[in-house]
């Protein structure tokens, strides 16, 4: 493998397991990261001449697909979303690209508040916070006017019992 290629496996080795309550294993003599015992990423054998990843993308899915190097993941995993990608020995994949597509994938597999907490420490969180402020502004209206409108309205009348009682058949 190329040291540039081999530089950008590592750091997205480092990438991965920096990120909250990832773990790496070997299945398969494989290299993955998991959250929470999921895998999140696939970063391939140590020993092959080529760098492949594959990683679960919801968003840049399509996008990522245009590109020359990817495929739909093996195994029936395509149709979840998974990717996968091979670079060869002279080949320099982009750290950045590389690393959100990591970041996506953790998103989609690990837990919703592990995936906020992510989401947070993001440059977009500022955003991201703000839409949900408005969210809960938006729901906060919503069940005043709602608590409004069961106020104002009268008791609702009691069931009415039937006068017959029903005896059972013999």
């Amino acid at each position: 493998m190329a040291s540039s290629v081999r530089k950008v496996r590592a750091k997205l080795r480092e990438f991965a397991l920096s990120l909250p309550e990832s773990s790496e294993d070997l299945p398969w003599g494989e290299r993955v990261t998991k959250v929470k015992k999921k895998v999140f990423v696939f970063l391939g054998r140590d020993m092959d001449a080529h760098f492949g990843l594959g990683v679960k993308l919801t968003k840049s899915n399509k996008s990522a697909l245009a590109l020359e190097a990817t495929a739909p993941m093996g195994y029936g995993l395509g149709k979840s979303g998974w990717v996968s990608a091979r670079f060869e020995a002279g080949a320099t994949p982009t750290f950045d690209l590389l690393r959100d597509w990591v970041l996506e994938s953790y998103c989609a597999v690990a837990p919703k508040s592990l995936a906020a907490r992510v989401r947070e420490d993001e440059s977009t969180a500022p955003t991201a916070r703000s839409k949900a402020k408005s969210t809960q502004e938006k729901r906060s209206k919503r069940v005043r006017k709602v608590s409004a409108r069961v106020g104002a309205k009268s008791k609702p009348a009691p069931r009415r019992v039937s006068a017959t009682k029903r005896t059972p058949k013999p």
